[in-house]
């Protein structure tokens, strides 16, 4: 096998038909949720399957050199490796020396350090550090330490362009020199920072971006989305590429797609430790299980996931236990929903009514960015008053920093590891007014029998992923017959 750089995002190889497809085989993977989309008429023909080796032009990300050689490895082939080595950094070994030489306005903690040190010398590479570790302080680190004409920062959303930015400008960063694109923004600057969402660039000539030699993709996780793949297809100059996220997939074709385009995965500290460190708020998970009437069980027993849905979100007595829960709660509450007309909107109106003394504000998608940010700060600098945030998980579940945040509602039920943590780290920055962030986890048990629903299926999973993160969880137990009794009775249990 003779190995060609093609450019920075793929290699070339020489090697028999055989040795081709033995790669095509090894790195092939089911694609994780295929039997439904190739339900979809556009996907017909697809086999579910997803091949980083291009047999038919012999390439493959050059980031999976390492996995590219360990296939060769395991088979005793003959490699004969023509791809450049990136001499590390100049400060790569002594990270700390080059911190001591500049003036910073925060100190840079141990493990911000390592992340950096990981980066300058692969000068590519993936960091997972959990929400509230300061990876945007480490993003401004590497632009300080790696300084090239033009950096292109990506962001999921609209809300993280105006946040990255304000953030930058707090780390020393003159505001002139950096250009934000959103919505309807001019896209050419000569600005050596640019600050994007994937949707406003993805369909951009590749010309345009010949220019970034640095390209770095904050909640890296949401990479998968086919657009941003080819966004960074597109980067073939940059040889500086970095992702970074709280948290990343365990689907083995995700992973190795991130790896193709980023570089290898280094987990550079855990939320736990943050928390002993006293680097994060201490945080406590209440398992709420809604135990729903035999007649109800029976009713639902051959239900499908959607139906069930529908009646989870439709059950006015589980949205009222909801709101009554928020009503009680001390401090500012974050709650998050899925579905924003049968459910969210409903949510947020009858909070409103219970709530005359608290700010109650509703946040979907139809909100902007500037509308966002002014949710955000309301929250953060106000004191005499709560608030009570009602919001999509898409729009404030990945993110968004919400120092002064004591409860996170979760009123939608869901098996993703990715949005929980994302989430929950929503409420984990510390902040004065508060000594811990209680996350309450809605529950909907319809078992019956040796019959699990889906709801209480996907909580098992959540229950699993608060262990293995080592958070403190208790159990509640709610019977909502009796809860449905005593609402209607207008004797609310506490």
């Amino acid at each position: 096998m003779i190995l060609h750089a093609v450019d920075r995002v793929w290699i070339r190889i020489e090697c028999s038909d055989a040795i081709a497809r033995e790669l095509s085989d090894y790195f092939t993977f089911q694609s994780p949720g295929s039997q439904f989309m190739r339900r979809q008429s556009r996907f017909k023909g697809w086999d579910g399957r997803v091949r980083l080796f291009k047999l038919r032009t012999h390439t493959i990300y050059r980031g999976l050199l390492t996995r590219l050689l360990e296939f060769a490895e395991q088979r005793e082939y003959t490699v004969d490796n023509q791809v450049p080595v990136d001499e590390p950094c100049v400060y790569g070994d002594d990270v700390q020396a080059w911190i001591a030489e500049q003036t910073l306005p925060f100190p840079v903690r141990e493990y911000q350090a390592d992340a950096l040190r990981i980066c300058l010398n692969a000068q590519r590479g993936i960091i997972v550090s959990p929400t509230g570790s300061g990876k945007s302080y480490i993003i401004w680190l590497l632009t300080q330490a790696l300084v090239v004409p033009q950096t292109l920062v990506i962001v999921p959303t609209i809300g993280l362009v105006t946040q990255m930015a304000g953030d930058f400008i707090s780390y020393g960063c003159d505001p002139d020199a950096i250009h934000t694109i959103q919505g309807g923004c001019a896209k050419e600057t000569s600005r050596p920072y640019v600050i994007s969402t994937w949707q406003s660039i993805y369909d951009l000539p590749a010309s345009y971006f010949d220019k970034f030699q640095m390209v770095v993709c904050d909640e890296v996780h949401l990479a998968k989305a086919k657009s941003l793949t080819g966004l960074m297809e597109k980067c073939i100059h940059a040889p500086y590429r970095f992702g970074f996220t709280g948290t990343i997939t365990d689907t083995q074709a995700h992973r190795l797609i991130l790896e193709g385009l980023f570089g290898d995965v280094s987990k550079v500290t855990t939320t736990t430790a943050l928390v002993k460190r006293e680097e994060l708020a201490p945080l406590h998970v209440k398992m709420v299980v809604l135990e729903y009437p035999e007649q109800t069980r029976k009713n639902l027993r051959h239900t499908q996931y959607q139906d069930e849905v529908d009646f989870i979100v439709g059950d006015l007595a589980r949205s009222e236990f909801i709101a009554q829960t928020v009503a009680k709660l001390k401090g500012n509450t974050l709650v998050l929903f899925t579905l924003i007309d049968k459910h969210g909107k409903y949510l947020y109106e009858r909070i409103r009514e219970l709530c005359p003394n608290k700010a109650v504000h509703f946040v979907t998608g139809s909100v902007g960015a500037d509308g966002r940010e002014e949710v955000r700060q309301t929250v953060e600098n106000t004191e005499d008053t709560e608030q009570v945030i009602v919001a999509s998980f898409g729009v404030f579940s990945t993110g968004v920093n919400l120092r002064r945040l004591h409860n996170l509602v979760f009123a939608s039920a869901g098996k993703s590891k990715i949005r929980t943590l994302q989430s929950i780290g929503r409420g984990l920055r510390t902040h004065a007014s508060k000594t811990k962030i209680t996350i309450y986890d809605i529950v909907d048990d319809f078992r019956i029998g040796k019959r699990e629903n889906y709801a209480w299926k996907h909580a098992q999973l959540r229950a699993e992923l608060y262990a293995q993160e080592k958070f403190p969880v208790t159990l509640h137990r709610i019977n909502m017959e009796h809860y449905a009794q005593a609402s209607q009775a207008g004797r609310l249990p506490v």
